[in-house]
């Protein structure tokens, strides 16, 4: 298989998460953009090894790492929404920019 196929795949991934990123207004669904973005990393990371023939498999070694933090940022990402759902009951990131919180009489 060519080299080609793998890296329009990781473009592909990694533009459809960044247009996620800047257009939507959701946490959770910026959370899941991010995950793509990470996705194609991990596209181009396992082809470009095995492109290059590595005997140490370097590519599919950080792929792991990759996933690892994928995983750990998922989840505290997600706690931390759900803390703020609770608090605010929004999720909108527009909503959440300013998150001191105003008591009345006071400016």
């Amino acid at each position: 298989m060519h080299l080609v196929y793998p890296l329009v795949l990781a473009v592909l991934l990694f533009g459809i998460g960044l247009y996620g990123v800047l257009a939507r207004r959701n946490a959770i669904l910026v959370l899941m953009s991010i995950e793509l973005m990470l996705n194609a990393v991990n596209v181009n990371l396992v082809a470009f090894d095995m492109y290059l023939r590595d005997t140490l498999h370097a590519g599919q070694a950080l792929t792991l790492f990759v996933i690892t933090i994928a995983a750990a940022e998922i989840g505290l990402g997600l706690a931390i929404v759900l803390m703020v759902f609770r608090n605010r009951a929004t999720a909108d990131i527009p909503d959440l920019r300013e998150l001191a919180e105003h008591k009345e009489g006071s400016v």
